[in-house]
Formats: structure tokens, C-alpha cells, sequence
């Protein structure tokens, strides 16, 4: 059952950010365990961030398992079963108000029991992804018209295709020339066809990768956002890494975590949002067998928000 009156507490953040006012605004709603689905939806369209998070108690079989929370993640217009920047900044948030300890933390959302690794005194926190899946190459013609751009875009169409990949949640990876992210143009329309849950690809990822820095610069449109862009996208970082593998732009030891290569995404530039992602991945028979994701987060509002009537329709 709802609960249909009183007040919840709230926590805004900038996640993935290099100072407040930059990288992802985030809100995490604190006390929902006895709301509605509804409820939840309503309150992150009436925050209106690309996501807002509700971490929950866990039950006894989480618990028994090593779980700290539940997270569970709303873009203004749909539940996602899991979000980078929701996970990273609710998991610094925990740790900053005392609910959980500093180091690993467990947090259980749509894509399984994915660890944090929490940094005391605050600020960057590290998120293992969910299981790594990769695509085989796809034709990018829609995903190319729905971000405004052509063939003569693409970075290098026979040696860099465009995949499907994710650690929960799946994105198309366009590899693009560095100055085609400048033209970009979204059609709100035609990204609506990669919307969670409609495709397999929950946004379409537009990336131009430096092989001599390991870094991209990036731009992630997507259909089910309050706006068509996201200025930082952990899970994308983490599908790229897994296409970067696939790819071959960013070899390997094929080794366990602690030999793993690292890449660095900036993302929110065009916004004017700077981001960035710092990222690691591992592989094993020349797939990526474990990702990971860290940034920054700054504290930039809290106060308490009315909690939605029962019945409200969504409409």
C-alpha cells in the first residue's frame, strides 16, 4: 500500500561532477519504502532530472546476501532497473548521513547486487556493473538519424561498428569524428525508439575516442529523459567500455580487477556540465568481464518534498 500524506526528505547532488553546478543533478528521495510505484514516478517527474533515486531498506534474503539497500531508479517518465549516477551518488549520500559504512557497499537494483566502493571522508565513489553484454554490429542508420548526423560522421564504419552493449542496461555505440559531436541535433521523435523499455538500447551514445590518452568525449541522447540529453551517464561509460573491448581500441591483460586497463569519459561539455568518468575494465577471452565506473559527487540542496496523493493518476 501508498502512503498518501506527510513529507519525505530529499537530497539534490551533482554526480560525475569536477565542481558543484556541474556533471549529473540527482535527487534522491529518502523514507519511500512505503510508496507506490506511482508515487515514486510522479515524484521524479516532478524533479524533472534525468533520474531520481529511492534507496529502501532491504529485506531478510538481500540481507542474507550481504545487501546494505535497494535502490530502485526513475527517469521522469519510466522505472530503469539501473543508472550510474543514481547508484553513485545514492551510494555517497548513504555513507555521508551515517546509513551505511565507508568502503564496499551492496546495493540490489534490477541488475543484480552490484558493489560500491565508497571513499571515507567523501567524495568518489566506485561502482562495479552488472554483467556485460555486447552485440553484434548493427546497422546505425536509426540511431544516426535520430542524433542528426550521416555515414560521413562515423569515426570508421568497418572497424568500428556500432553495437549494442550495457552491464544492465544497453546502449547503441556510435563511434563518431571528434568534431561531429558539436553538430549533433536530437530528434525527440526518433530517439523515442530507444527508449527503456521499448528497445534493447535504452539511449543512443555517441562517443570520439583518443587512443593516445585513453579518453572520449562523449554526448548520450535518449528518448525517455526530460530533456533528449544526459550530461553524465555512468551505464553508457560502462556499455562503452564494453564495446571499446569488442572493438579492440582498448586492450586488455587478460587478467583479474587488479590489472585492469583504464579510460576516461568527459561528457556534459555541450550542456555545460563538464563531466567526468573515470573508468576500468577487465577481460577475459577477449570480452569485457567486469567493469567499473568512479566520480566525484557535491552536496547542492536538501529539503523535504510532499509525498503524492494514492490514487493520482499518471497521465
Amino acid at each position: 500500500m501508498g502512503q498518501g500524506s506527510g513529507q519525505l526528505q530529499f537530497h539534490v547532488l551533482d554526480v560525475f561532477a569536477e565542481k558543484v553546478f556541474g556533471g549529473n543533478p540527482l535527487a534522491v528521495v529518502l523514507g519511500a519504502d512505503l510508496l507506490a510505484t506511482k508515487q515514486m514516478q510522479l515524484l521524479a517527474r516532478e524533479f524533472g532530472f534525468s533520474e531520481t533515486a529511492f534507496p529502501l531498506a532491504a529485506g531478510p534474503a538481500e540481507l542474507s546476501r550481504g545487501v546494505d539497500y535497494r535502490l530502485r531508479i526513475f527517469t521522469p517518465h519510466v522505472e530503469l532497473p539501473f543508472a550510474g549516477h543514481p547508484s553513485v551518488g545514492t551510494g555517497w549520500l548513504m555513507a555521508r548521513l551515517g546509513l551505511v559504512r565507508p568502503g564496499r557497499v551492496v546495493q540490489s537494483c534490477g541488475a543484480g547486487d552490484l558493489a560500491l566502493q565508497i571513499r571515507p571522508g567523501g567524495g568518489t565513489v566506485e561502482l562495479t556493473g552488472g554483467e556485460p553484454t555486447c552485440s553484434e554490429p548493427v546497422d546505425a542508420g536509426a540511431a544516426l538519424a535520430a542524433v542528426g548526423l550521416s555515414t560521413d560522421d562515423l569515426a570508421d564504419p568497418a572497424g568500428q561498428p556500432a553495437r549494442v552493449c550495457g552491464t544492465g542496461l544497453g546502449y547503441l555505440i556510435l563511434s563518431v569524428r571528434p568534431d561531429a559531436l558539436a553538430r549533433c541535433t536530437p530528434d525527440l521523435r526518433l530517439l523515442s525508439a530507444f527508449a527503456h523499455p521499448v528497445s534493447a538500447a535504452t539511449g543512443v551514445w555517441v562517443a570520439a575516442w583518443d587512443p593516445h590518452t585513453s579518453t572520449a568525449k562523449a554526448r548520450m541522447f535518449a528518448g525517455d529523459l526530460a530533456s533528449c540529453e544526459d550530461p553524465a551517464t555512468g551505464s553508457a561509460a560502462l556499455a562503452y567500455g564494453v564495446w571499446l573491448v569488442a572493438t579492440g581500441l582498448l586492450p586488455t591483460a587478460e587478467t583479474d580487477a587488479g590489472a585492469a586497463a583504464t579510460y576516461t569519459v568527459r561528457q556534459g561539455i555541450e550542456m555545460g556540465r563538464p563531466s567526468t568518468l573515470a573508468c576500468r575494465v577487465a577481460a577475459a577471452g577477449g570480452r569485457a568481464s567486469r567493469l567499473w565506473v568512479a566520480g566525484d559527487v557535491f552536496p547542492v540542496a536538501r529539503g523535504t518534498i510532499q509525498v503524492p496523493p494514492v490514487g493520482r493518476a499518471e497521465a
